[in-house]
């Protein structure tokens, strides 16, 4: 029996391992904190193939530039002349094109197929957590952000997610809560949500009972490399001060991706995008809702109202900035009819998104190792991504076989020009900025 080491206990970590091991593999997973914590919960809970375009696209640039004089904007970038910094941002802006966008588009979709079938096996297998079939809205109070996203309905339709144009007063038919600022939206009704932190305690749960290992508050600083089976690779790692051992290993740590690899010898330009969530009082909405102009995703759970968005380009860090937690507040204001921002305390939390300069994941085999590889940089679409990425990437541990769905999200990527090397402290201190 192949035993595998999954590095991080975040979505697509306990995803991946849930996946390795009703497949017959062996699990251990370490985590540097308690498994399903950060971006895993902190996030809008949507299942949205329809809703998978990659961040970078056309008009990027001029609207990041623009929001960058706003401090309650949707994006911010801190500024810095980090070299690793600056040019990951130049990848990212050489990936505001119209055809990148739609190519990773519908790499996204081709992966996300079977996301939806997913969920509900996994509910057959005994895991709890609310999973709702209600599709999503989006919701437009400008008519040219409208008829941009109508140009990306054409991949959506030949992938069967039947999106419905509804202008003027249809649109309140599909919501009635929403208010006359709003002037069109686009509905997808075969899009889903589920409850994150529901979903995260249940994976946990049903991987105890598979007999998986899980060692948490296990922050992983060190590993040796050597001969592995088809040539050189990780034959350890170090992780809460004891060694850990197995015959493959995935790294699938989200943001921290960056420094682990690094750790590894193979680093990839995976960097943290902070976003927020709230959760308020129930609100009665029919479907979860995307704010579109705002970028603020609404989402109806059974216990609360979830609100969840912004970017933010800057460190490793889950600090909370008051005034873009108030923009969220106030969003829904020019959507809702009868929306009030919450007159009591809330609680908001911050999660750390993996991010790519390309917009879309990598997931195979990290670099020249042998017997290890990667599924991370999922942005801000872990939920939607997460199962597919799982089932491909087991096949290929466990295999040798590569899914042609992978092949747009290949490390190598990245990778081809890197030799592997032993990072120093100002490799890893550069990183973790």
């Amino acid at each position: 029996m192949t035993h595998v080491v999954v590095i991080g206990g975040g979505a697509i970590g306990l995803m991946t391992a849930y996946q390795l091991a009703t497949d017959g593999a062996r699990v251990t997973l370490v985590d540097a904190r308690r498994t399903g914590q950060g971006a895993a919960e902190v996030n809008a809970g949507w299942v949205c193939p329809a809703e998978s375009a990659p961040v970078p696209g056309p008009g990027m640039i001029s609207t990041s530039l623009r929001w960058m004089l706003r401090r309650d904007s949707p994006l911010y970038i801190r500024p810095s002349l980090d070299p690793q910094f600056v040019k990951f941002m130049l990848g990212m802006w050489r990936s505001c094109n119209a055809p990148a966008q739609q190519a990773g588009f519908e790499a996204h979709l081709r992966l996300a197929a079977s996301s939806g079938e997913a969920y509900d096996r996994y509910r057959s297998d005994g895991l709890d957590f609310e999973l709702r079939h209600d599709g999503l809205l989006m919701a437009f109070t400008d008519p040219h952000n409208l008829e941009h996203h109508r140009g990306l309905l054409e991949l959506a339709r030949r992938f069967d997610r039947d999106p419905q144009v509804l202008v003027g007063d249809d649109v309140r038919v599909q919501e009635p809560k929403l208010s006359d600022r709003v002037i069109g939206g686009i509905y997808f009704p075969r899009e889903e949500h589920l409850d994150p932190p529901a979903l995260m305690g249940a994976l946990h749960r049903r991987l105890l009972e598979l007999g998986v290992t899980i060692l948490e508050n296990a922050p992983i600083d060190g590993a040796e490399h050597g001969w592995a089976s088809g040539g050189d690779g990780i034959r350890s790692i170090t992780a809460g001060g004891q060694q850990v051992g197995g015959d493959a290993y995935v790294l699938a740590a989200g943001a921290w991706t960056g420094p682990i690899s690094r750790l590894l010898g193979v680093p990839l330009p995976v960097r943290p995008g902070k976003g927020y969530s709230i959760d308020v009082e129930p609100y009665d909405l029919r479907s979860s809702v995307n704010l579109s102009d705002a970028k603020v995703a609404v989402t109806p759970l059974a216990r609360n109202l979830r609100l969840a968005g912004t970017m933010e380009f800057a460190g490793l860090d889950e600090e909370l900035n008051q005034v873009r937690v108030g923009a969220i507040l106030r969003a829904p204001s020019a959507y809702f009819r009868d929306w009030t921002p919450p007159a009591g305390p809330v609680t908001p939390k911050a999660g750390i998104r993996p991010m790519t300069p390309d917009g879309i994941p990598v997931v195979g085999r990290l670099g020249s190792l042998s017997n290890t590889y990667v599924s991370s940089g999922h942005g801000m679409q872990g939920i939607t991504l997460g199962p597919g990425s799982a089932l491909a990437l087991s096949r290929m541990v466990l295999h040798g076989e590569t899914p042609d769905v992978l092949v747009p999200f290949a490390p190598q990527r990245f990778t081809r020009a890197l030799v592997r090397r032993t990072p120093t402290r100002r490799d890893l201190a550069a990183d973790a900025a």
